[in-house]
């Protein structure tokens, strides 16, 4: 099978059950597994985000939300090049991936037997029924079901480990992760079930529900005890350049996760974007923030830093 994936999660799905070498097209954004970079690319984009600050970032997905246009193209010459009998992608965003109208426009153009799927999970479990799809779609059930078992597992492990901290009187720290900076965005679709899973109360995001702008006075009113720096797309050297420019709200040297030098930047990127296997790596590094004593070395090398406030 000729699979194109639109996704990094989805490129990482394929990789993870073993088709790596039937993936004849990715984006322009899929980094990971290192082989994946070799790949045919079929994306770009239009703007030339990766130069520009939140703000910048923030006003250009502003505009193309309000214009109902997209910040990525899809090379059409390229996809026909790839001639794939399956594309993988999502309906739910425009902005961030082409449009899944577009996609299945241009597939049918080039062959009506093209097959196109959308991924659209916003959970752990959601996450786990993509992967199951990828291989029942590509004929690999036996190595999706062996991944996600293996995925099961080690959040089996992780959840044993929280519930007996809670059962011996610890207590879950009090967390606001913020998927953007500026302005800030409180976490949603998975990120805060992953927070709650590795032992964390996420204070302003919620399960399932899309990232949601806020305020750094909402951040002040809850006072979280930690603030995890985690904006979508940015691994860990881009979150510390961006949170090295962004400003500083009035009162910020009080909040309680600043005086107690409790501020984290994360590879938001690889861990927290992607709905795919690496949101479990997430869950880990998490675990090893809120209690390193029990987690030790768990965290994938270089996924997490503390930064100066």
């Amino acid at each position: 099978m000729r699979i194109v994936s639109l996704l990094p999660s989805a490129t990482e799905i394929v990789y993870a059950i073993g088709l790596g070498d039937e993936l004849v097209g990715v984006t322009h954004e899929c980094d990971y597994p290192p082989e994946a970079v070799g790949k045919p690319v079929v994306t770009r984009s239009v703007h030339g985000l990766a130069s520009g600050s939140s703000r910048d970032v923030h006003r250009l997905v502003t505009a193309a939300v309000h214009g109902g246009s997209s910040l990525y193209a899809l090379d059409e010459a390229a996809l026909a090049a790839a001639e794939p009998d399956l594309i993988l992608t999502q309906e739910s965003c425009r902005v961030c991936a082409v449009s899944y109208r577009e996609v299945s426009a241009v597939a049918h153009a080039i062959d009506a037997a093209i097959t196109v799927i959308s991924l659209e999970p916003t959970s752990i479990e959601g996450v786990f029924n993509t992967i199951t799809t990828v291989g029942a779609m590509t004929e690999a059930e036996d190595a999706a079901v062996d991944l996600v078992e293996s995925l099961r597992e080690r959040l089996g492990a992780v959840e044993q480990k929280v519930q007996a901290r809670r059962d011996a009187g610890g207590r879950s720290p009090r967390v606001v992760g913020l998927e953007w900076l500026d302005p800030p965005f409180a976490s949603g679709h998975w990120v805060p079930e992953q927070i709650r899973r590795a032992g964390g109360w996420e204070l302003l995001g919620s399960d399932g529900d899309r990232s949601s702008r806020t305020s750094w006075d909402a951040i002040a009113e809850v006072d979280p005890e930690m603030l995890l720096l985690m904006p979508c797309g940015l691994h860990l050297a881009e979150t510390q350049l961006e949170w090295a420019r962004t400003r500083r709200p009035p009162g910020f040297a009080e909040y309680t996760a600043v005086r107690r030098g409790q501020v984290f930047a994360l590879d938001g990127s690889a861990y927290f974007s992607r709905p795919g296997p690496r949101v479990i790596d997430g869950i880990e590094l998490l675990a090893e923030i809120f209690d390193p004593d029990a987690f030790v070395d768990v965290a994938p090398f270089g996924s997490w830093t503390p930064v100066e406030p």
